[in-house]
């Protein structure tokens, strides 16, 4: 699935790499050791001072993009590889595929369904609160005996998501199992 990279993203990503390596920063050292040794043959002038403070606001400005793009790209990489777990765990909801796209009041309501339930699968195992590996078992899909049923609520209560179809499924599940 390689595809040909263009001469800006090859640039990027070989920039990237080099100003995270270690010889960037003795590099950056050595930059203003040397701009110090330098300062008593200028007299310490203003001429001097200018010097160090262009450079260092130049790569500084360069390197928020450089940065920002390598962030983009690491984060670009994350959702897919997490959408496509969700698309392989079986009973996963869908609409989580695309939660980078929720609106901040959307997330934060989500947010708030998943944290009372894993309240609830935590109160049905003894604990007072939410633990990250009862969050995870919610996320891979072990939580709670009856969690195909609260799922399957929840989806019956957001008509439209696309889900319909496999929250009946998920009914008809439940009724043969319960």
């Amino acid at each position: 699935m390689k595809t040909k990279k263009g001469f800006f993203e090859q640039f990027a990503e070989v920039t990237t790499r080099g100003a995270g390596s270690s010889w960037a920063l003795v590099l950056a050292f050595v930059v203003i050791l040397a701009w110090l040794v330098s300062g008593p043959f200028f007299h310490f002038s203003d001429t001097w001072q200018l010097v160090i403070n262009t450079g260092t606001t130049v790569v500084t400005f360069l390197m928020v993009f450089l940065l920002q793009r390598a962030q983009n790209k690491e984060s670009l990489a994350i959702q897919l590889k997490l959408n496509e777990l969700i698309a392989a765990v079986q009973g996963a909801r869908n609409r989580l595929i695309d939660i980078e796209d929720l609106s901040e009041d959307e997330a934060l309501a989500l947010h708030e369904q998943y944290r009372k339930l894993a309240e609830r699968v935590a109160g049905t195992r003894g604990r007072c609160t939410p633990s990250s590996s009862a969050i995870a078992s919610l996320a891979l899909g072990a939580g709670a005996p009856n969690r195909n049923v609260e799922l399957a609520e929840e989806r019956n209560q957001h008509p439209g998501n696309g889900e319909t179809e496999r929250a009946a499924g998920h009914q008809k599940r439940n009724e043969r199992v319960g």
